[in-house]
């Protein structure tokens, strides 16, 4: 449950807050829903309230971890489809809304720009990602965007660029 003033992550387009809880009528059924602005774009979000994937609170610190354990971890497999295949993938793994599996993707981009040039969509995808991550962990901890972003980019000191 959350209140009005409560940070939550909308899957898909990331941080945001709570700004009011309103009651629609939606073909006879009345269904309560948070509206959600979005920190990043200023846009406003209906999540029913008693939506199990429509909204989740910010990480914990622990969660926190295992996002650098990921980031970090640069001992796997590349894929090597073609760019538009790994562009749908990562969609899939984005809209879950899972930070673990947007650093994945996160991961698996700054390795693959290692190898060769990413496609438009590729690039977009690296910044949305990153920017996803740092907005959420920075308002987690209380600390600063431009910190954060160091300390990812960090992570790939021979890919960032």
């Amino acid at each position: 449950m959350f209140n009005v003033g409560d940070y939550a992550v909308c899957p898909g387009h990331g941080v945001g807050q709570v700004v009011d809880v309103e009651e629609r009528d939606l073909g006879g059924a009345v269904t309560n829903f948070y509206i959600v602005k979005i920190i990043a774009n200023g846009m406003k979000v209906m999540v029913p309230t008693t939506s199990e994937n429509g909204i989740r609170k910010l990480v914990e610190e622990d969660e926190v971890s295992g996002v650098f354990d990921v980031l970090n971890n640069h001992d796997v497999p590349v894929d090597n489809s073609t760019w538009n295949r790994r562009y749908r993938d990562y969609m899939i793994k984005v809209k879950t809304g899972s930070l673990v599996e947007i650093a994945e993707v996160l991961r698996e981009l700054f390795l693959l720009k290692k190898k060769k040039n990413l496609s438009f969509g590729e690039k977009k995808m690296l910044d949305q990602c990153r920017d996803l991550i740092t907005q959420e962990i920075s308002i987690s901890r209380g600390s600063e965007a431009g910190i954060v972003k160091e300390d990812i980019n960090g992570c790939f000191p021979q890919a960032v660029g």
